[in-house]
This record gives C-alpha cells, structure tokens and sequence, in this order.
C-alpha cells in the first residue's frame, strides 16, 4: 500500500452546470477521510480503544472479541463480531517450529462488495462489464513470528530509549533507560527478557559500562531465572544515580568482552551495539519532555509505517509430539491502548483521590481471653495493600485474682421467630440455635464446661428487689408457673468443645418463639492442667469435685469475666 499523505486538504467546489466524475466523488470522501483521520491520529493515537479480547479457545484455536482500535494512520478498525480461527490456517503463520512465541496482529483493510452492471464499462471491457458497488472497511487478522523493533511502537521513544542487546527466535533481552533525568537524580534501567516457554533456564551476567552515571548498587549485573519458573517474560531494575554535571550525555550498557548470555549452557552472542544514552538536564524532566513533543514537526508527529498493525496478543507456544499447543496468550503485550479524554478524567480522580487517603489508615483491635498466670500479650500488625492498622490483645483471666483453672463469660445466642408448622407439623415444635466458636482462654486440652441461663430485667421494680437479674441452672421449667418463672421460652442447653483448637461452641433448644430476641447463656470453663499450673501439682485442681465445687463458688459470686 502506498504511504498516506494527509496534506494540503483540497475540496470540491460546487457551481452551476458543473460536470460531477468519479474523481469528484472521490475527492469529497478523500477530504473527509483525511480530516478525520489525522485528528485520531493527532488527538487520539493509536491502539485498542475497546474489546478485542484475544482468547484461546482451544489447544490451536484463538477468538478475537468484538471491539474498535484506531491504527497508526489514524484509520478505524471495528470489528463487529466475534471471530474464531485456527493459528495455522492464519497469514504468517509457519510450521517450521513449534516451541516459539507469535504475535496476532490486526490491521485494516478494505473489500469490495455488492457487484453491479456497470454500464459505462461495456463499450471498453466486453468480457467483463460488472463492478463493486460498495466498499466495506474491514480489517484482518494475521500472525508475526518476530517481535516488533521497540522504536518502532507509537510514542515508544518519547520518554524512554530501549536498545536490543540480544535477539534471535527463542530469547529477547532489552535495556530501557529514560531520555532525560536530573543532576544526581536516581533512577532505574530496566532489563526485560522475553523468551519462549521451556526453552531453557536464561541467565545473564555481565559488567554495567556506565559513564557519567553510577550504579548503586555495584557495576557486575547479574540475573538468573527461578529453578522452577515457567515464565517467558521477567523484568530487572537496576538502580543508578546520575552526574552531578548537567548539559552533558551519560551512557549505560554492556561493558564489552564482559557479557554471558547464557540459555542452559549455551553461549549467546551480544549484539555489537549495546550502549544506550541518556541526557543529563538541569529543567524538569516532565517540561522538557513536553517540549520536545509539542516542538516536533508535523511529519515527524505522524510518522508511521506504511502497513501498520496493532499487536493483539503474545501467543506462547509449546511443542507436544509432532505438533504445538498454545500454553499462554497475554493481552496486547506492548501496551498499544487509546484512552479517552472521559477515562484520562476519571483516572485523574481516582488517583487524586488516592493521594488524599494514602496516609490514612483503618484500625482494628481484637482483644482474646488467656489462661490465669499467662503475661499480657500485645500483638501490632499493618496490612499495607488494605491500609489495616490491627491490634491484638491478650488478657490473663481472672486478672490474677481469680480461681485457678476456671474462666466465665458469657454469650447471647440470637433467636429467630418460628411456628410449629414449619418445624415439625406433628410433633412439638422445638427448634435449636447455635453460638459461634469461644475461645475460652483455657489453652489446647480438655476442659470442663458448665452453664446456666440467665435473664436481665430492665424493670426498675425488680432492680430495687434485686431481682432483676437472674441465673438459672439446671432445668428453668422447675419454677414454670412460679413467681419465678422466666421470661424467656423454655430452653435446653447444650456444649460442643474443640479440646485441640481451644474453644467451644453453646447451643440452645426453644419451644415456639413469635418475636426475635438473644438467649444470655453464662458457662464456666475449668481446666486441671492449667490449674496445676498455676497451683502446682497436687493442688485443689487436681480434685474434679473441689473443681466443681470452686465452680459452683464463682458462680454464685457472680463472676462477669467475658
């Protein structure tokens, strides 16, 4: 295809009697087109502006996702539906070797549609007097084997220079440093390796040739891919600090004759040219980037190649038997995006927005029950991914003056409301509901657990009986019909403990409850083992029926310990 040329903009004008061609008409779209065009490509760029999601589908087969880009010439691309299609059935594709890595590349295109009579031609072209009537702007799918020039991606050197240092059909390896950096500004060099899967275990190493910048942290680079990675891309920083001088040119690469490229024990030869320059300002870095681009001229502002492409996806290939399968597809790998100026905006917000919370923090505390005699124990954690400050704190039970071995709190079990029909139709209707796991701060081992039911009255008569607040143990319904009656439905209570985790969970029977409400189960827990602890061994801990009979004493004192 011809390299396109906007430049100078001519269009038609119309008067009386005027003679219309297909020149004419062509020059009317001609002048639109170009317009048009040059503004995506000066305004907007080029890339994937949405969709087309590249997709395996299976071991050979890939579908591009309806979606729109805008290519290099500033020309739409748009495709309307999904399209599936097998890699080896696609332009570009070899089957020379298996074991590689392949770009899917899309670009636009034209086809002709809607063949007609066309009558003018009959008296030229006897055999052949049809013609096209429209022209769809299309697009096509097709496969590179060789990964695209860094230079050659849009606005690739506009802030960065990347350099190839090695390259052949299984291993890449590029050094990208920034253009432009500051008298004594730190900064890193990125080193990039690219390389098919299960092509070998990559290793380089190689002293830094750095003049008028400094390596921080030594000048012998060395990178060595994982025993067990299963990777074919992975990125190196290196940090480095510039000159002091300003106005001058520092250059970073591979000092020569040091360089060991090595894919499992092969030796890989550098390219002769490994040097890269950076140019050392005393302005800011971001204005004079700026400069640079708004000061370039217009061609240079829409250089382009004359068939350009959008690389879609990097489809990694593995060699099976005879054949290949594809192993991974990564989604538009050299980053060709258009944003507009809507998503710029919200992007704008959203980091604005995070710049004012990122010194703000959320705080939690968790505060945990230990067994009597154990130190206090506080425990600080931070959570930088979710800004979560937590605190966690052990208190011993008892405070040190309670009974050894034994522990009290106590739980309120929510009672949802229910009917006899939807329990059982038949029988009584009883329905059971469970607390969640305590930790009773006993430690891991058997203990013994006791419990009650207990009320709390918000009747200011009862509280000045000092009958507000109730316990009961054993069977409550022994006082039904009494003046002692509780309040809350008939309940029979039960315990489940977890000796190796340390907790145990309450559960609770009621008859037919019609409003919701919680059922306050008091426990206390008993452990012999840290009783003798405590007391030394052959203590009253030791004695289950001076346990309960010391069990039986801190309930009657009332013991809140929660």
């Amino acid at each position: 295809m011809k390299k396109s040329r906007y430049y100078p903009f001519e269009r038609n004008r119309y008067f009386y009697g005027k003679l219309l061609t297909v020149r004419d008409f062509e020059s009317e779209q001609k002048y639109f087109n170009d317009k048009r065009r040059m503004m995506n490509r000066l305004l907007h760029g080029s890339g994937v502006l949405t969709g087309l999601q590249v997709v395996a589908v299976d071991e050979k087969s890939v579908s591009v996702e309806m979606g729109a880009a805008i290519d290099a010439l500033g020309r739409e691309i748009v495709v309307p539906s999904p399209m599936t299609m097998k890699l080896s059935m696609m332009d570009g594709f070899s089957n020379n070797q298996y074991a590689k890595n392949v770009y899917l590349c899309i670009a636009y295109d034209e086809k002709e549609k809607e063949p007609v009579h066309a009558v003018a031609n009959s008296s030229v072209r006897s055999d052949e007097i049809n013609d096209y009537n429209r022209v769809l702007e299309s697009y096509r799918l097709f496969i590179r084997e060789d990964a695209p020039d860094p230079s050659s991606l849009p606005l690739a050197t506009l802030s960065d220079q990347t350099i190839v240092l090695y390259q052949d059909k299984q291993v890449r390896v590029l050094q990208t440093t920034p253009r432009y950096v500051n008298p004594g500004q730190l900064f890193e060099m990125t080193l990039r390796f690219e390389k098919t899967l299960k092509a070998g275990r990559l290793s380089f190493q190689y002293e830094l040739d750095a003049r008028r910048v400094e390596a921080i942290n030594g000048t012998t680079i060395v990178f060595q891919e994982p025993q067990d990675a299963q990777e074919s891309e992975y990125e190196m920083k290196v940090l480095l600090r510039a000159d002091s001088t300003a106005a001058v040119k520092a250059v970073v690469g591979v000092k020569a004759g040091t360089g060991a490229l090595k894919l499992d024990d092969r030796q890989l030869e550098l390219q002769a040219q490994s040097i890269g320059e950076i140019s050392i300002v005393t302005e800011a870095v971001n204005e004079r980037l700026m400069s640079d681009f708004v000061k370039q001229s217009l061609e240079a502002s829409l250089e382009a190649p004359s068939e350009p492409c959008i690389y879609l996806a990097k489809i990694c290939l593995i060699q099976v038997g005879p054949t290949y399968v594809i192993e991974t597809v990564e989604q538009v790998p050299f980053g060709e995006y258009v944003y507009n100026t809507s998503v710029m905006y919200r992007l704008g917000q959203a980091s604005q927005y995070r710049e004012e919370t990122s010194g703000q923090f959320v705080t939690k505390s968790k505060v945990k029950t230990l067994a009597p005699g154990q130190p206090p124990e506080l425990n600080v954690n931070y959570n930088p991914l979710i800004s979560e400050l937590s605190f966690d704190l052990g208190i011993p039970a008892g405070g040190g003056s309670g009974i050894a071995g034994i522990v009290s709190g106590y739980v309120d079990i929510p009672i949802e409301p229910f009917t006899k029909i939807a329990v059982s139709p038949f029988g009584r209707a009883m329905k059971s509901f469970y607390s969640g796991e305590i930790v009773h701060g006993l430690g891991e081992g058997n203990v013994l657990i006791i419990t009650s039911l207990e009320e709390q009255s918000g009747d200011a008569f009862s509280d000045i009986l000092s009958s507000g607040d109730r316990v009961y143990g054993g069977a409550s319904e022994v006082f039904k019909g009494s003046e002692f009656e509780p309040d809350s439905p008939e309940v029979k209570i039960g315990t489940i403990a977890y000796p190796q985790k340390g907790t145990f969970r309450i559960g609770v029977k009621v008859q037919q409850s019609g409003e919701q409400g919680n059922v306050r189960v008091r426990w206390w827990a008993y452990s012999a083992e840290m009783a003798g602890v405590v007391q030394g061994s052959g203590g009253s801990g030791d004695s289950l029926d001076e346990a309960l009979s010391a069990m039986r004493e801190a309930a009657s004192a009332g013991s809140d310990t929660q």
